[in-house]
């Protein structure tokens, strides 16, 4: 078998392309969960944080990114998550933000340096119409990681990223 020799950027671009299991429309790196890359020799290691510790599809992204390494050819992988620091919702990239939207899902404000959880949620915005004028239904949506929300205006359901 012949050695195959990729680098961190080939590595960063096969994992732009896996997707986020719940949340198809953007990947593993639009939400910042990759971490780091590092390549030594034919070795790859991939590091990721969890957008939630105790993310039910944490199995499904752990083996979607050793799968999207492994498609370069790669054979000796190790992917590892970890859950420090925190997955905070400043780490999706702008671009994923208007996506979610688009989507049907309320993108989060940036964390910032608000507390890790908060009972009173930062303002939402209806992703459909753009009205503020919207009330939280459920403080926990089909997954932790988002709340549930109707838009008074427009009527219509969404969900919302929790800013953490």
């Amino acid at each position: 078998m012949t050695a195959v020799h990729v680098t961190p950027e080939q590595v960063w671009a096969a994992l732009a392309a896996v997707p986020d299991p719940e949340i198809p429309v953007v990947s593993v790196t639009d939400m910042g969960m990759v971490r780091d890359v590092t390549v030594e020799g034919e070795r790859v290691t991939v590091t990721f944080t969890p957008t939630f510790s105790g993310c039910p599809a944490l199995h499904v992204i752990r083996d979607s990114i050793g799968a999207a390494v492994r498609a370069l050819g790669v054979q000796d992988v190790e992917v590892r998550s970890t859950l420090t620091p925190p997955w905070t919702t400043d780490w999706i990239q702008p671009d994923a933000r208007e996506r979610l939207r688009e989507y049907g899902i309320a993108p989060p404000a940036p964390a910032g340096d608000s507390p890790l959880i908060s009972l009173d949620p930062e303002p939402t915005r209806c992703p459909r119409c753009g009205s503020l004028n919207v009330r939280m239904t459920g403080n926990f949506g089909p997954t932790l990681c988002k709340r549930l929300y109707v838009c008074e205006s427009c009527r219509e359901p969404f969900e919302g990223f929790k800013s953490v």
